[in-house]
């Protein structure tokens, strides 16, 4: 019991570390594009296909406040756009702009680069392996109820 409690400090500790490290080089790779990480991962997410704020806030694992605040702010800059969502009249759906593609692009150069960097340090197969075990991991918490009453042994 008490190894899996510090097996799950450990990883705890180790993903907020993780967290950290990914949003100082995601800051860094935004600055080409004039974007910061967090207007850059809203735009990621719609890169694809359009989204609502909710859904958006779902696939990132972040408040839909804080996703609408910065869509908002996309939209104001040029860099997104509300388009109508023809399954739900008043959830519109975010869609990147041209200028926003754009800015997605001319971060291109420097996204490609550390992921070649990370896969020279890694090694193409171990990094596939990580990307699965995070998502397993992500996977998992999902899945969990942590409703569950808290019961002293």
């Amino acid at each position: 019991m008490r190894e899996q409690q510090d097996l799950f400090s450990r990883t705890a500790l180790g993903v907020f570390r993780l967290n950290g490290q990914f949003l100082a080089v995601a800051e860094e790779l935004a600055k080409p594009g004039g974007l910061t990480a967090a207007w850059w991962q809203v735009l990621g997410a719609v890169l694809r296909e359009p989204l609502p704020v909710a859904g958006i806030a779902r696939a990132m694992g972040i408040t839909r406040q804080s996703v609408q605040r910065i869509a908002d702010l996309l939209v104001r800059r040029g860099l997104a756009e509300y388009v109508p969502n023809p399954a739900h009249r008043r959830a519109k759906l975010l869609r990147p702009t041209d200028e926003g593609l754009a800015a997605v692009r001319r971060i291109s150069p420097g996204h490609a680069d550390v992921a070649a960097r990370l896969a020279d340090a890694l090694g193409e197969e171990e990094f596939a392996r990580t990307v699965q075990v995070l998502e397993r991991l992500s996977g998992a918490l999902s899945g969990m109820d942590t409703e569950q009453p808290v019961t002293e042994p």
